[in-house]
């Protein structure tokens, strides 16, 4: 995983195959053709449905579950797909607790919202199954578009472009594509190499060629692909990781945890996966929320996870907390990393705590360590990009940036929830744009 796997109290193999294939086995088991129509014949069909508001790519909701409940899941998948291509994706890692379920009308009724999420899965499941694309091309249009990142963004613009006719470059600095579903997921929300699976299934659709390990100042410069394609699509994610910026902070065993996440992601077997007996993880997120639980799956022996505010300001859902929590991981709030303490290599952080306001009390814990992963925020990285807004860039509309025929989606542009499902919409929403723009 590191040049650390070495160091004193890192080891691989710590579990037993049994434990290991029971610990990264799926999240949510798949529903069965009966578990699927009991779970449909509880949604109410709303006529105003508040669950299609919640779902940032308006997916109908009610109209897919009927289709469900009256035994034709390739329609159900076909409505799915319609909005959100990736929709097999998202039915395994939206956090559909805070954004359908929690609308839907049996959640505020009686706490049990009606299973949206399991539903889609089952819905794109059988139509990936089958092996057919659902959609087709549209007579060519002889415009060019360079899509540039090939995560969820980048996917949904490139296909929605295809679909429509144009001719589609999809770039990607990784040697394979899928961004964040491929490389930034829990491998235990996604299991059986599906990422993969729905990116080969998605390009069924044609007219889109993969130009795997380039990337915006590695053999790509945004001027030249301005001038050999009609339109470029800016979907390149957040490259780059916060600095800790404390003391030690560049001790053997300080690790990047999207880094730990993708070792986990791409590895033929999790159990040569060297971990710590001492794991600390610090952030709120997801990402730090997904490594703190594959570290206590992989048989660290003691998981804290530290974050500087409160955990009601944790961006990690309140499933996700408790996920953490069942799995052994220890939650700490309100504590802000002080130092990183051994000799070489870490064997304790200080943390100092803090009150609400970020404000140091004075008071300070150390915790044994000898693996500490950030999970911390990241950041934009690229040269020549168009003008930004803060630290991501700036669009108008569906995307478009500052540089005529530049347009941008995903979690690069300012704006959005930094979610799978939203960056899908974003993509779909910005090729719609490039679209009309071409054929106007």
């Amino acid at each position: 995983m590191t040049n650390n796997a070495l160091t004193p109290g890192i080891a691989a193999g710590r579990l037993d195959q049994a434990s290991y294939a029971e610990n990264f086995a799926d999240l949510h088991p798949p529903l069965d053709d009966h578990e699927a129509l009991v779970a449909a014949d509880r949604c109410y069909f709303c006529h105003d449905a508040p669950c299609i508001t919640a779902c940032p790519t308006d997916i109908d909701i009610p109209l897919f579950i009927r289709q469900i409940a009256t035994g034709t899941p390739e329609a159900a998948a076909q409505t799915i797909l319609n909005q959100n291509i990736l929709g097999g994706m998202c039915a395994r890692v939206c956090p559909t607790e805070t954004l359908c379920e929690e609308a839907c009308v049996r959640e505020a009724a009686e706490g049990k919202p009606v299973l949206i999420g399991q539903l889609q899965r089952y819905a794109t499941d059988t139509v990936m199954a089958q092996g057919v694309h659902p959609f087709e091309r549209a007579a060519p249009t002889g415009k060019s578009v360079a899509v540039v990142g090939a995560g969820p963004a980048g996917l949904s613009c490139a296909h929605r472009l295809a679909m429509r006719g144009h001719d589609v470059t999809l770039y990607d600095g990784h040697a394979k594509p899928g961004g964040l579903n491929e490389f930034g997921i829990a491998t235990y929300k996604s299991v059986d190499d599906f990422a993969a699976r729905e990116v080969d299934w998605l390009m069924q659709i044609g007219g889109i060629t993969l130009e795997a390990g380039k990337a915006l100042g590695d053999g790509l410069a945004l001027d030249q692909l301005r001038s050999e394609f009609d339109a470029v699509f800016l979907g390149i994610g957040l490259g780059g990781v916060n600095a800790l910026g404390v003391e030690g902070a560049d001790k053997d065993g300080v690790l990047d945890a999207v880094d730990f996440i993708a070792d986990l992601r791409q590895a033929v077997d999790v159990a040569t996966l060297p971990i710590g007996r001492d794991v600390v993880v610090i952030g709120g997120g997801m990402t730090a929320v997904d490594a703190a639980v594959q570290a206590k799956l992989l048989g660290a022996l003691n998981v804290s996870l530290v974050y500087r505010r409160g955990r009601d300001r944790m961006n990690a859902s309140e499933f996700e907390q408790d996920l953490a929590a069942s799995k052994g991981v220890r939650i700490i709030t309100n504590a802000s990393p002080k130092a990183v303490h051994g000799n070489g290599a870490v064997r304790e952080i200080e943390f100092e705590y803090t009150d609400n306001d970020l404000n140091p009390t004075g008071e300070t814990v150390r915790l044994a360590a000898d693996q500490v992963f950030k999970a911390i925020g990241q950041t934009l990285t690229g040269d020549d990009l168009p003008d930004l807004d803060g630290r991501k860039i700036s669009v108008t509309g569906a995307g478009r940036t500052s540089v005529a025929g530049v347009w941008a989606g995903g979690d690069c542009a300012a704006g959005g929830d930094d979610l799978t499902v939203t960056a899908v919409a974003e993509g779909r929403d910005a090729a719609e744009d490039i679209h009309a723009s071409l054929i106007s």
